[in-house]
């Protein structure tokens, strides 16, 4: 029968070892670590309170490994000895009785005395597991403060401007020189002095060059021996400008999944981000990272301070990882989410921790980022953090989906399926909403087929878990956006794509048009026509809604996610009306990255193509092809194609 004692070591070790295998290999949830440290002390508290429950006496280590703790006293029975004796004394056959041991031992922990070495054994993994789960929480922030990190990057990179951030604490280095040079002849210029870099903006400062040449190369130095190069974006009117090769992800954490071998700092994502950076038929003109750049609360929040929040984004430019080939010349552009601030967040920017967690993102990021739209507010008393650009055939609209918005919509069943209008509920602010409903609605130069919005949250409404988070928290102002990019589709003859993160998995959307005229796409009787109208373009009703459902019409959603993070063993996405059409859904992927190459075509009617490639580990496992409307003399036309690779080959 078993004992009271054996009981609770028996729980807890399973407790404790099934919580450190989630912990350290699926989701480094900051409930963990507490759960895990205290199923082991009530775990050992048993086993070693009462060690007569389980057996006999314990007998000591010196007995037990007499090799690995040599012992003076030469009268000690050796273990294997004692054991023999147990097993000689013991009713049932001996290779029943050391089966039954081994499993209750080393599977659930419990010890059996009589089985020393295995059960000196089965404890040691408990201590273990927890030793990692708190080497996991605390080696980085303890052992890699990073106060003197010195490093550079390259932010925004225009047709005649180029951004780069320099962080340098050792004031023994100023002044410092800033010198530029293209990458073809070494003829260096003088652009910029540092005179001062101080506390108030973590020691950094950001270089801004200007006056440089389209599609050129340049290579940057700076008297504290930083180094570093950047290519110019195209002349909007070049040839150049017909092309376009760019990546997406979002959510890195730190030496996830767990390797005790690895350093603290690596981003095992990157190594897979190396490889797919490389074997780009064209190279990656920036990565457009979509939010969760450090995670200030996973595994566990040990600050809400503002030097906290620094230190994390310098651990974060300290890894090793930035090294890998591809990674050091690749420009990051950077979008704002929850675990930069704390998860889910919808208080404001006046709460705290706000204020803390948005001065290092202003300093390490915004100062470098993309210029924001033109009527937005500038300054330094602004912080405007929403921005956009354009680079060849596209033009981009960076949201920030967490510094403006609101507590969530109630969410049901009846408001996912009619959206609330003139809600006081939003995510992006009467401001940002503003200058994004101009950018959908302002017409584009001929060579731009393409707007793409950021989004730091999915703009769909299918992921059923914490889908408040989301767009779908937000739908009276989603519906509002939505329209205005239908009738940019429509009016303005361009696609319409947006790009999204957060969620740890990936899935494409479309979210086709709802048709207005119903009566010209009634299907003609079989007795007055020889053929039939295809299914696919024949109306389909929902919510007293018809959609169409020409293959690709509509804007389309690329959600990708995470770049080096966990991923969810569980499902949830799911369409739940014909609003947002699932187009696939991939979850599984501790690293995912999307490749984006635009391609314009020359002709009568010239058209754009889009392919969408997505990486999952380093492999490419699916792709997509969009094409934007046909525009022949004017952007009023609109044709589709379907998404076969012919398009792109």
């Amino acid at each position: 029968m078993t004992s009271t004692p054996e009981l609770i070591a028996g729980i807890s070790s399973s407790i404790a070892r099934f919580s450190a295998y989630i912990f350290l290999r699926w989701i480094p949830g900051h409930h963990f670590p507490p759960v895990i440290i205290t199923a082991l002390a009530v775990y050992l508290a048993s086993v070693f309170g009462k060690p007569d429950a389980f057996g006999s006496s314990r007998p000591p280590l010196h007995e037990t490994f007499p090799k690995l703790f040599p012992h003076q006293d030469g009268n000690t029975k050796p273990q294997e000895e004692a054991e023999e004796q147990v097993q000689d004394d013991h009713e049932e056959p001996v290779l029943y009785e050391d089966e039954k041991s081994f499993f209750r031992t080393i599977l659930f922990g419990i010890p059996d005395w009589r089985k020393a070495r295995w059960s000196y054994i089965a404890i040691g993994i408990n201590v273990l597991l927890a030793l990692l789960t708190l080497d996991m929480v605390f080696r980085a922030p303890l052992l890699n403060p990073v106060r003197d990190l010195s490093f550079t990057r390259v932010g925004y990179v225009g047709s005649d401007s180029a951004k780069v951030l320099v962080r340098e604490p050792d004031p023994a280095q100023l002044p410092m020189y800033v010198y530029l040079s293209p990458a073809a002849s070494t003829k260096w210029e003088t652009t910029d002095t540092i005179y001062y870099l101080g506390p108030d903006t973590d020691y950094t400062y950001a270089i801004t060059f200007q006056g440089l040449q389209p599609s050129k190369k340049y290579i940057y130095s700076l008297s504290n021996d930083k180094s570093g190069t950047f290519t110019t974006a195209p002349s909007p009117r070049s040839g150049a400008a017909n092309s376009l090769t760019f990546l997406t992800s979002s959510c890195i954490k730190a030496n996830f999944p767990y390797r005790p071998w690895s350093h603290s700092l690596a981003f095992h994502g990157f190594e897979h981000l190396s490889k797919v950076v490389r074997s780009l038929p064209s190279p990656a003109s920036f990565m457009l990272f979509l939010g969760d750049f450090i995670y200030v609360d996973v595994p566990m929040r040990l600050s809400s301070s503002l030097q906290h929040y620094r230190s994390e984004y310098r651990r974060v430019y300290a890894s090793p990882s930035w090294s890998l080939p591809g990674l050091d010349t690749l420009p990051w552009y950077h979008t704002l989410d929850d675990h930069e601030i704390a998860n889910d967040w919808s208080g404001g920017n006046d709460t705290d921790p706000f204020p803390a967690a948005s001065d290092p993102f202003i300093q390490y990021h915004v100062s470098v980022n993309p210029p924001v739209p033109a009527g937005a507010p500038t300054g330094p008393e602004a912080n405007t953090t929403y921005f956009q650009f354009s680079n060849g055939p596209a033009s981009f609209f960076m949201l920030d989906t967490r510094r403006y918005r609101t507590d969530p919509e109630p969410v049901s069943s009846a408001t996912l399926s009619a959206p609330s209008r003139g809600s006081n509920h939003t995510m992006l602010g009467a401001a940002q909403l503003a200058s994004l409903l101009k950018f959908l609605s302002t017409p584009e130069p001929a060579h731009v087929h393409w707007k793409i919005v950021a989004s730091s949250v999915p703009f769909t409404k299918n992921w059923r878990f914490g889908t408040s988070d989301t767009w779908g928290g937000f739908l009276g102002e989603r519906s509002e956006i939505l329209a205005a990019m239908h009738a940019a589709e429509r009016d303005l003859g361009v696609r319409v794509i947006v790009l999204s993160g957060d969620r740890h998995e990936f899935a494409a959307i479309r979210y086709p048009p709802p048709i207005v005229d119903l009566a010209a796409l009634i299907p003609i009787p079989q007795s007055q026509s020889n053929a039939k109208l295809p299914s696919s373009a024949e109306p389909t009703q929902v919510s007293n809604i018809v959609y169409d459902r020409t293959p690709q019409a509509g804007p389309h959603e690329f959600s990708v996610g995470p770049l080096s993070m966990f991923y969810l063993p569980f499902r949830t996405f799911k369409q739940i009306d014909e609003e947002d059409v699932a187009i696939k859904y991939l979850p599984d992927g501790n690293s995912k990255v999307g490749a984006i190459e635009i391609r314009n075509l020359a002709g009568e009617e010239q058209r754009s193509l889009l392919k969408y490639s997505l990486y999952i580990d380093g492999s490419l496992v699916w792709e997509y092809t969009l094409t934007s409307p046909a525009i022949g003399s004017t952007r009023k036309g609109r044709s589709w194609v379907s998404s076969d690779s012919w398009l792109w080959s």
